[in-house]
């Protein structure tokens, strides 16, 4: 089974300022707001939900497909995706674009003023699942992109017959009612957090149950309290937390999620199992600064796996060669 990734492609630009914003805001002046901060740090770091799911899945062993759209500045992010096993065939080079960037500034107080530009996703619906020979046998995972991305995705594998996880994550409030109810139409399985779910039962004017029932396959995520794995309504699994060496930085913790999650039922492990590997992929990620800036070697996760669960992690996940 072939797994392949669809979503966003972006660099992060984190900035850290020394002070506090509001020391540099004249609130009466609002209206004519023009002020500079003169950081001290700055880091631009890989991103984007697909690329953090792909290099998360290549740690696990995989060598999942990457779909999606980049601009002329990509180069050293496909490198450093290929040299960690993703194939980043499928990612189209949109040559007058950036890829889609993200600008973080955050004061002492945690403070964070934020600009997004999506350049080339703005592109990832003219990509294309078809052309790719896939079948019943592969995994597709519709993470969050553009809306319309989202459907063509979505269309594609239910004419084709291709299971697909939905995961419209924090893109949820943006989908309309009817991209979402398309997306459930075909899905094996639908993913998203507490708060992700409200939503999009809301704007579906149904019950969280219903919502949880619409799929053979639920999975919950509850940050801190760990998730639930649910089938055909039914709760399946509740999955604990891993144990984390320190918290450093929840961002990318769910991406890393959904590429064990993948894994797992990609082969076809069962549902407590797959739910733990997807548990302590999130635990990497939590502990460094950065989506992709972890890394181990899977011999060392299947002994971390046996003793944050108490339980001997499956052989299957060993079975490639380690990461060079």
């Amino acid at each position: 089974m072939r797994i392949v990734v669809t979503g966003s492609l972006a660099f992060d630009y984190i900035m850290s300022f020394p002070g506090y914003f509001k020391d540099h805001m004249l609130m009466e002046k609002a209206h004519i707001l023009s002020v500079s901060f003169l950081v001290d740090s700055m880091r631009k770091m890989r991103g984007g939900v697909a690329g953090n799911i792909a290099y998360n899945l290549a740690l696990l062993g995989e060598r999942p497909l990457l779909v999606g759209a980049a601009g002329s500045d990509f180069h050293d992010y496909r490198t450093w995706l290929e040299r960690h096993g993703v194939d980043a065939t499928g990612v189209a080079i949109i040559e007058d674009e950036f890829t889609a960037s993200c600008f973080i500034n955050t004061d002492r107080a945690n403070n964070q003023l934020v600009a997004f530009y999506p350049g080339a996703m703005g592109y990832d619906h003219t990509n294309s699942l078809v052309a790719r020979g896939l079948t019943g046998d592969d995994l597709v995972l519709i993470s969050p992109t553009t809306p319309e991305a989202i459907e063509r995705f979505a269309i594609e594998c239910q004419q084709m017959g291709v299971p697909y996880i939905f995961d419209p994550g924090k893109q949820a409030p943006r989908l309309a009612p009817e991209h979402i109810a398309l997306g459930l139409k075909g899905a094996k399985v639908l993913v998203g957090n507490d708060y992700e779910f409200g939503m999009m039962a809301r704007k579906l004017d149904i019950s969280e149950e219903e919502l949880i029932a619409s799929t053979p396959l639920t999975v919950i995520t509850k940050g801190e309290q760990g998730s639930l794995i649910y089938t055909d309504g039914h709760l399946a699994a509740a999955i604990p937390t891993a144990p984390v060496q320190a918290i450093v930085d929840p961002t990318g913790a769910g991406d890393a999620y959904l590429a064990g999650l993948a894994l797992g039922i990609a082969r076809d492990l069962p549902l407590d199992v797959t739910g733990r590997i997807a548990a302590l992929a999130a635990t990497y990620a939590i502990e460094h600064r950065g989506c992709q800036e972890h890394w181990y070697l899977r011999t060392d996760f299947a002994t971390r796996y046996r003793e944050a669960f108490a339980s001997e992690c499956p052989l299957e996940l060993l079975r490639s060669a380690e990461v060079a």
